[in-house]
């Protein structure tokens, strides 16, 4: 069954998957290496308690026909003498009478008592509690005067416990460190794994909406390259709908022009005839008309032309910001004049690597921008200049202004300020926008220098840098 739950990273995935077999291999290791360990350490220790009994067995000794333990009293303190345990025996002959030692001492159970082995050989281990303490007890059979006698010796388990805790700790700490080691190995290891798709992520985070660039499959591994190749088809059918449009909207552009110029002069012989004043209004108000849905044909198709792909013969030229300006002066200071407004031009070098046709395009919209929405006698200001590694172009009005809540907005199409007189389509900035992202400008919509008005200012890279 294929997973649904996206909301995982794909790194917490494979830890999820990997840590727990890590850290339950090492749990075994650690667990199977301390028992190992323990049953070493008691081996030695029962080892050393048989030789203790071994040493009194042979204290066994026959007289008068009876079998006696001749243990020196220093001898027995010597047996009895350890760090950190107490010793107990018990020697008892066939019969079940004491012989020496402790007669509270038991034996090992009946199971044990039944393994088969020879009477003269059989050495038992066994747990059992002696005066409420747990000991570790060996019985050890030996013969005497031809009989079987036991001898029987307990110590208390303090060493075997103390041992138990110093194994377990020093065996612990070698397996956290491996662990640890492990762990960093992993992470390590899963996080180079995943450096290709992080990559491929800063990649296609990077991009502007603009680049639909198929992404380099080479650079990709294996495991990834079918999404690569999903992400670039899906790169091309975009691609694809995004040049229809422009086809569209430039075929439409393209289309409209002629009868709208044959329409605008008709209209304008039209008025130069004599007419009813009433038939004269209607006149100028196609005449109106006229103009303002040429110039939207003129915007779409600047807008076609500006939007990714809709300008195929775009390369990037030196081109100097103070030439594009000059271009446009005498067809704008002339349009300017005719509705009373100072259209100035304060200019200085400012090269930067363009299109030369569109950012005249970018000027022009500016400029008829300003000239929209600036009042009669108001004042109008192109500025071209170079600033650090930066050149500016700058359009500056004294007309009302756009609120600093509105300059994100104004750049969108189509959006218009409310209640906004002019004749305007709401396109001039956003092919602005357009044409300034085409050349990885920003455009920035700032308060006029004299206090009220709008200044609209487009920063490029300067073509020397």
């Amino acid at each position: 069954m294929v997973p649904t739950n996206f909301g995982l990273s794909l790194r917490r995935n494979l830890l999820r998957l990997l840590l727990p077999p890590i850290v339950l291999a090492l749990s075994l290791g650690a667990a199977v290496a301390y028992y190992v360990s323990i049953d070493v350490a008691t081996e030695a220790h029962d080892q050393a308690l048989a030789d203790v009994a071994l040493a009194i067995s042979q204290r066994l000794r026959s007289q008068n026909g009876n079998t006696v333990l001749d243990l020196p009293v220093v001898a027995e303190q010597v047996l009895r003498t350890d760090e950190f345990d107490t010793v107990h025996f018990a020697v008892l002959n066939s019969a079940g009478q004491l012989l020496g030692g402790e007669a509270e001492l038991v034996g090992p159970p009946q199971a044990l008592k039944n393994t088969a082995a020879p009477a003269s050989k059989r050495v038992v281990f066994y747990d059992a509690l002696f005066r409420q303490k747990a000991v570790r007890a060996v019985k050890l059979d030996v013969p005497c005067d031809g009989q079987i006698c036991e001898v029987r010796v307990a110590e208390t388990t303090v060493k075997r416990v103390r041992l138990a805790r110093e194994i377990l700790l020093g065996s612990l700490l070698p397996q956290i460190l491996l662990a640890a080691f492990a762990l960093g190995v992993l992470w390590f290891g899963v996080r180079q794994g995943l450096t290709p798709l992080s990559r491929l992520s800063v990649e296609i985070s990077s991009r502007s909406p603009r680049d639909l660039r198929p992404i380099d499959l080479a650079e990709a591994p294996n495991e990834v390259r079918p999404l690569v190749r999903a992400i670039n088809q899906l790169f091309g059918r975009v691609a694809e709908a995004n040049l229809n449009q422009q086809r569209f909207l430039e075929n439409a552009a393209h289309q409209l022009r002629t009868p709208l110029a044959g329409l605008q002069a008709h209209t304008e012989l039209a008025l130069a005839q004599p007419a009813p004043d009433s038939v004269r209004a209607e006149l100028e108000q196609v005449h109106s008309a006229t103009i303002r849905t040429a110039r939207l044909a003129n915007q779409l198709l600047a807008l076609a032309r500006a939007e990714p792909g809709g300008h195929q013969a775009m390369s990037l030229q030196r081109v100097d910001l103070r030439a594009v300006a000059t271009e446009c002066a005498d067809e704008w200071v002339h349009r300017s004049l005719l509705r009373e407004i100072d259209l100035g031009f304060d200019l200085q070098s400012a090269p930067v690597l363009g299109d030369a046709f569109l950012l005249r395009e970018l000027l022009v919209n500016l400029i008829a921008n300003a000239v929209e929405y600036c009042s009669v006698g108001g004042r109008i200001t192109v500025r071209s200049t170079r600033i650090g590694t930066y050149c500016v172009l700058e359009v500056e009005d004294d007309g009302p202004g756009i609120p600093e809540a509105e300059r994100a907005r104004v750049l969108e199409r189509f959006y218009r300020l409310p209640g906004t007189v002019g004749t305007g389509s709401g396109l001039g900035l956003a092919i602005v926008a357009e044409i300034a992202a085409l050349h990885t400008a920003q455009v920035e919509i700032l308060d006029a220098s004299l206090g009220h008005g709008c200044c609209v200012r487009v920063r490029f890279s300067a073509a020397d840098v």
